[in-house]
């Protein structure tokens, strides 16, 4: 049975008369990547606020590992590390000096344990240099090794690809996969970037004007989108625009090929069609949903993300 690490019951944020978040619910699992997104003002910094004590909650509560942050808060933080945006390190420090300075904040964390999360951020050769000189993506991994030295069961990055160039977006999401799998950490990612969370999250959980709309698994939140888009190369294409508005109903955008939204049942009749009548079919491409039609699909197109 997969364990819950972090629990959000009923969860609620007045701010004056407005009532920001409206009871959110749901649970985050151990040793998975949670991807938290929505478009701007839908609540998620709010909502990571409270997640972490930082915000006082106007209802419900958040259970980490069982523990209340409202009734028991030291033993529930106890279990978290989070980073929000660009960790702020010391420059003038080595990382690992920097390291060593926030170890001494917390009970427990040995030389070892310091060693251990360097090399499972990949910052082995780098970590005597002072952090003045790392590279954002750098700066990024030491702030992860930070937030994981008291071996917390919930990580909590907000926007951790942020400014990275595709190099280092690639490296993040990598060790994210790794923290979740081989240290069974619950990480919780909110970022903007649709495409990393559905190659990086396991779960994810859409939030608008303060309720969540949707949880799904990242592979069924595109897989349950039956409409894919078609591009035929086909001739005559005319001839081909027309069979589709008379015999389907559909309406074809054509090019240099064609282009149509459509059930992907409907391509073997759509090209048998097509035979049918004489025309010569070339080539079929099909370009499936993504994490980003399904947001768009929820939330409506015209909600800037």
């Amino acid at each position: 049975m997969t364990e819950t690490a972090m629990e959000l019951i009923d969860v609620k944020k007045t701010i004056g008369s407005k009532e920001v978040i409206k009871g959110l619910s749901f649970e985050i699992h151990k040793g998975e990547v949670f991807g938290f997104i929505g478009p701007n003002g839908a609540g998620k910094t709010t909502t990571i606020r409270m997640m972490v004590g930082l915000m006082g909650l106007s209802g419900g509560d958040v259970r980490i590992l069982g523990n209340s942050i409202k009734s028991n808060f030291k033993k529930a933080i106890r279990e978290v590390g989070a980073i929000v945006e660009n960790p702020e390190m010391y420059p003038f420090m080595t990382g690992k000096q920097n390291l060593i300075h926030y170890a001494r904040m917390m009970h427990g964390v040995t030389k070892e344990r310091i060693d251990e999360v360097i090399k499972l951020v990949g910052l082995e050769k780098p970590i005597n240099e002072k952090a003045r000189k790392y590279s954002l993506g750098m700066r990024q991994r030491l702030g992860i090794a930070q937030a994981l030295l008291h071996k917390p069961s919930v990580l909590i990055l907000d926007e951790p690809t942020n400014g990275l160039d595709p190099a280092g977006i690639r490296e993040i999401r990598q060790y994210i996969r790794r923290l979740a799998e081989e240290e069974n950490v619950a990480v919780i990612i909110s970022s903007h970037l649709l495409s990393e969370i559905e190659q990086m999250c396991d779960r994810i959980g859409l939030i608008k004007n303060g309720e969540m709309v949707a949880i799904q698994d990242v592979n069924a939140a595109t897989e349950q989108t039956t409409a894919v888009e078609i591009q035929m190369d086909v001739t005559p294409i005319k001839q081909a625009v027309n069979i589709l508005r008379d015999d389907f109903d559909i309406n074809a955008t054509a090019n240099d090929t064609l282009t149509i939204q459509a059930e992907r049942e409907m391509i073997p009749n759509i090209i048998e069609t097509f035979v049918h009548h004489n025309l010569r079919v070339y080539q079929v491409t099909i370009t499936p949903s993504t994490l980003e039609d399904k947001f768009f699909d929820l939330i409506g197109e015209n909600t800037i993300a």
